[in-house]
């Protein structure tokens, strides 16, 4: 008999919600099986179960909350009894209804109206034509309007209505969905929390580019490799070299890491998420490039599974696609050390060896936390993706261990 849990799908996860049972108690499981549907602070993912048998019980029922680790729901053998535990987990008690009203709507206060200061012949002409004496400043003793004020402003013409005196404000305002509220938490914690500061380096992209038409010549449409998947694994080897980067800054210590985790920032319509490829320094490209592919899929068809959240050490954000990104800067997904920025690979006029000619190049921008690394260990960092890119073969290679 086990316990089904509440996953932790991401590292700022603290709970989730059961959106939905795919089996009820007394059907047969299966291991691997999805059995629930959970909704985490960005995306919704399939549950699978650990382990075959018969769901026994529900615990969370459909539309509830529960803590990472809180037990959920058990299987175990058909018609065996489930071991009673602590009270289950229990979604937030909804919040009291502000109470009704129980005497006459009073209005609300308005504050004395102060008295204009105006001249009678300033007050005479402002009657005479609708003006709203309020909207002038006097230049008379002590602020007073004067003739003059109505006649200066009566000779600027008849004006257009500012938007906001036709009735209520020129905006309207919406309770951001769950994903952009985690998204605005994480990013204000991070900005807030982790001191960036940031290096762009251009690298010319034309002998890659000339490798990844060559490779994907061979490939078949649904194989072909990115620029994205070059960058990944340019990052992912340079990674090996800059362990700095491959850190985070956690409880004033800083976490270096022993794999080389890179997350990918994948657009959905209502905000970002960053799924993680693993071990990226000991794939090879067409590795990371299926892999990739695979993890998009599954990022945009909401189908990305637990550990598909989890365990990222480093970022790649990529605006490369819109062609009129030159560059950007990203802030740093927490709790990394560090995130690049990829524009757009485009033919830029360039100097070399004093001549002035056209080459296609990229901007990498990193984004870094000033507590785990300096500005001088990024610019080696970012110095080492370039070389790696202008130079692709190596990434066909396995890089010395640093």
């Amino acid at each position: 008999m086990g316990d089904v849990i509440m996953p932790k799908m991401g590292d700022a996860m603290t709970e989730g919600r059961v959106l939905r049972w795919r089996k009820r108690p007394g059907d047969p499981v299966r291991a691997g099986e999805a059995i629930a549907e959970i909704e985490t602070d960005k995306v919704n993912v399939d549950l699978e179960a650990e382990e075959s048998g018969t769901l026994l019980e529900i615990v969370v029922p459909e539309g509830q909350s529960a803590p990472v680790g809180a037990r959920i729901a058990v299987i175990g053998a058909p018609g065996a009894q489930p071991t009673p535990a602590g009270a289950p987990p229990t979604a937030p008690a909804p919040r009291p209804a502000p109470a009704p009203p129980t005497g006459p709507l009073q209005a609300e206060p308005r504050a004395p109206r102060t008295r204009v200061k105006a001249s009678p012949l300033a007050r005479r002409l402002a009657e005479e034509h609708g003006l709203d004496l309020s909207r002038l400043q006097g230049t008379g003793p002590d602020g007073r309007i004067t003739k003059e004020d109505v006649e200066a402003h009566l000779a600027l013409g008849p004006r257009a209505p500012a938007a906001a005196e036709e009735g209520g404000p020129d905006y309207t305002e919406e309770t951001p969905g769950r994903m952009r509220a985690t998204i605005a938490r994480r990013m204000a914690e991070s900005k807030l929390q982790a001191p960036h500061f940031y290096v762009t380096v251009q690298v010319v992209m034309d002998d890659a580019l000339r490798a990844r038409q060559q490779l994907n010549r061979d490939l078949k449409e649904e194989r072909r490799v990115t620029v994205n998947d070059f960058v990944i694994r340019a990052a992912a080897l340079a990674l090996r070299a800059f362990p700095n980067l491959n850190s985070a800054f956690v409880n004033g210590k800083i976490r270096r890491f022993r794999r080389i985790n890179i997350a990918v920032a994948v657009a959905l319509p209502d905000g970002l998420i960053a799924p993680v490829l693993r071990d990226c320094d000991r794939k090879s490209l067409l590795q990371i490039s299926e892999e990739a592919r695979a993890l998009t899929e599954r990022t945009r068809s909401g189908h990305l599974r637990p550990d598909d959240y989890e365990g990222g050490t480093f970022t790649i954000s990529n605006l490369g696609m819109f062609d009129f990104v030159e560059n950007f800067v990203a802030i740093i997904n927490p709790p990394h050390a560090a995130i690049l920025a990829v524009g757009a690979a485009q033919p830029r006029a360039v100097v070399r060896g004093g001549q002035l000619g056209v080459a296609t190049t990229m901007a990498l921008t990193l984004s870094a936390d000033h507590r785990v690394t300096d500005g001088a260990e990024a610019a080696r960092f970012l110095g080492e993706i370039k070389r790696l890119l202008e130079n692709p073969f190596l990434l066909f290679v396995d890089a010395p261990q640093a």
